[in-house]
């Protein structure tokens, strides 16, 4: 059982930066894929990054890519978005997942634990 808890989130202008972070419990921090997913009303749930255990592999959703980035510290059992040049459109709550994968992919089900999310609002 992972239990995951998001922070960082907050209104911010378009251009400026924010980072998340992820903490999770547990002790198997670091057998887990980590992945950030982010929600607006009435939409699906949309991939946005994931690394695999140990940190060596990253995948990014084209619309974010170059502009974020997603990292972990196993040894804090935390994982961070760093997200830079955000837009209007970044809006959204954003929620940090936990896979029992070497590397996690897209979709949401492949994801065996969530967070509570966390709302980035960023204006024009």
């Amino acid at each position: 059982q992972v239990q995951l808890v998001e922070s960082g989130g907050g209104l911010v202008q378009a251009g400026d930066s924010l980072r998340l972070s992820c903490a999770a419990s547990g002790r198997t921090f670091s057998s887990y894929a980590m992945g950030w997913f982010r929600q607006t009303p009435g939409k699906e749930r949309e991939f946005v990054a994931a690394i695999s255990w140990r940190g060596g592999s990253t995948n990014y959703a084209d619309s974010v890519r170059g502009r974020f980035t997603i990292s972990r510290d196993n040894a804090k059992n935390t994982v961070y978005l760093q997200m830079n040049s955000l837009k209007p459109e970044d809006t959204a709550v954003y929620y940090c997942a936990a896979a029992i994968l070497y590397m996690g992919g897209s979709g949401p089900g492949e994801y065996n634990y969530w967070g509570q999310g966390t709302q980035v609002t960023v204006s024009s």
